[in-house]
């Protein structure tokens, strides 16, 4: 792998050439970009995949869901649909995209869509009886054609963005200096205990590109697993358990191990990212679940696989993660209260 990274480095570099052609255009104004009165804050990253976005989204939900009409824009990545879809009860993550129904299915009162065209999307949106007031956009720093109001910039702490390289050669969608776009930085997944000092070395890092606020989070796990019906069992509960772990997510390895280190016992069918599970699939997963031969035994996955994984499966559960800031997490809030202030 490493040695076909070092053969496509040329064409890292003309694609680099290219990215930044492109955002010299937008940047000149010769690439236009619409704007829109409503507040859109718009959630992102560099690299491709894996920095936690989805978390984040729901951690912007959960601030402004009390006293703003929230409404959730995504692409929706590998749907099976084109143009504008709001997601309904009805839909299923072939339709819209896991991470959209997951934002419905978990907050009712918040409207969510998915459109590929970001500025139709919004137009959408705002032509809808009783509008939001406040858009969020999943995955758009790269969407210059539209111009969010305020840009939150993820970079996940053990692949960050200035120690990365253009694809294919590596991770990046576009050169370090597109971090300049961002309002602020998470570095995301951080370790919960992440000292002062080594956070200190991170920010010198990131200030080569950057010279706004950073702040560091890191993935929070529920401590109980559930079910659709509500049913819950607690982690401590599940050392007893035979549980057949589905994944497909682009980096399983955080969660295995949390689960490891709180005694649990595991056996881990991996799947690429935004896997569509096939007849087979299911076959595989619910012979391996039939082998297993305790009483208590029950199928185990995350929140995005949970959502096309539900109505194929029985004793199925998820386990729910939130982001949880490490610390300065009212200096975090501000900056979105603020910048709401500004625009309301």
């Amino acid at each position: 792998m490493k040695l076909i990274r070092i053969l496509l480095f040329p064409v890292a570099i003309i694609y680099d050439l290219i990215t930044r052609i492109r955002n010299l255009f937008f940047d000149l104004g010769i690439f236009s970009s619409t704007s829109f009165k409503t507040p859109i804050i718009a959630v992102g990253n560099l690299s491709v995949g894996g920095t936690g976005k989805t978390p984040q989204i729901e951690y912007l939900i959960r601030l402004f869901l009390e006293n703003h009409k929230v409404a959730v824009l995504s692409r929706g990545y590998g749907r099976s649909t084109k143009g504008f879809v709001q997601v309904k009860s009805t839909s299923n993550s072939a339709e819209v995209g896991d991470e959209p129904l997951q934002f419905y299915k978990k907050f009712e009162q918040i409207t969510v869509a998915v459109d590929e065209k970001r500025v139709h999307g919004v137009q959408e949106l705002l032509a809808q009886t009783e509008p939001a007031n406040l858009i969020l956009l999943d995955d758009a720093f790269q969407h210059r054609a539209i111009k969010a109001g305020y840009y939150l910039l993820l970079t996940k702490y053990d692949e960050l963005f200035v120690h990365d390289f253009l694809l294919p050669t590596g991770r990046l969608r576009e050169s370090a200096i597109g971090a300049k776009r961002a309002d602020a930085i998470v570095v995301s997944k951080c370790p919960s205990d992440l000292d002062l000092k080594e956070q200190e070395q991170i920010i010198n890092a990131l200030r080569r590109n950057f010279k706004g606020p950073i702040f560091f989070s890191s993935i929070s796990y529920a401590d109980q697993v559930q079910n659709n019906l509500g049913d819950r069992i607690p982690l401590s509960n599940l050392k007893d358990y035979e549980i057949v772990l589905v994944t497909g997510i682009a980096k399983p390895s955080p969660l295995l191990d949390f689960l490891q280190e709180k005694g649990i016992h595991f056996q881990h069918l991996k799947f690429k990212d935004h896997h569509e599970f096939s007849n087979e699939d299911i076959k595989q997963i619910v012979n391996q679940f039939s082998n297993l031969k305790s009483d208590q035994k029950i199928i185990l996955t995350t929140e995005k696989d949970f959502v096309r994984l539900e109505d194929q499966l029985d004793a199925l559960y998820y386990l729910e993660i939130q982001t949880k800031l490490l610390d300065k997490e009212s200096d975090f809030n501000k900056l979105f209260f603020d910048y709401l202030t500004k625009k309301l």
